[in-house]
């Protein structure tokens, strides 16, 4: 029997600390053969570092982890910027699972994105989304450890 399962993701920014973050409710919902779950995350983050001929930004999260952004020019206002400035970071993340029995749909990845930014003068301020959604295959399906393992793209 071929199973095929489907996975729908959304994250509006590319800060991800969810251990360091303030999260508000989750949501979660089922159906027969669905499930989903939501939650928007808010972070504020130092930025540490700035390399303003690549644009990069370097920001330290409240548990004391940095990561490093490679900011596009989709963002304006990027040299206001400064060492030491707060910035706050929202990003909501989804996801949904949907299983298909004896589904003929081929395993896939693809991807979508998009992207919005401040206007010129205002604070320094861009959104970022992007969904990506796979279709992988069933392999095994092993309910003592409630268990899915599947075969993706890659």
């Amino acid at each position: 029997m071929r199973m095929l399962f489907a996975i729908v993701g959304l994250v509006a920014a590319a800060i991800a600390w969810p251990a360091a973050a303030q999260t508000s409710a989750a949501v979660v919902g089922k159906g027969p053969g669905v499930a989903g779950a939501a939650q928007t995350v808010k972070i504020t983050a130092t930025v540490t570092a700035i390399n303003a001929a690549s644009r990069t930004l370097t920001l330290k999260g409240p548990q004391g982890r940095e990561v490093r952004l490679n900011v596009g020019p989709e963002v304006k206002n990027f040299a206001q910027l400064k060492v030491g400035d707060q910035v706050n970071a929202e990003y909501f993340e989804a996801l949904t699972l949907e299983l298909k029995k004896g589904s003929t749909a081929i395993v896939s990845r693809t991807e979508q994105t998009g992207m919005g930014r401040a206007k010129p003068g205002e604070r320094p301020a861009a959104v970022a989304g992007r969904q990506v959604t796979v279709t992988a295959e069933v392999v095994d399906v092993d309910a003592k450890t409630q268990t899915v393992t599947l075969r993706g793209p890659r």
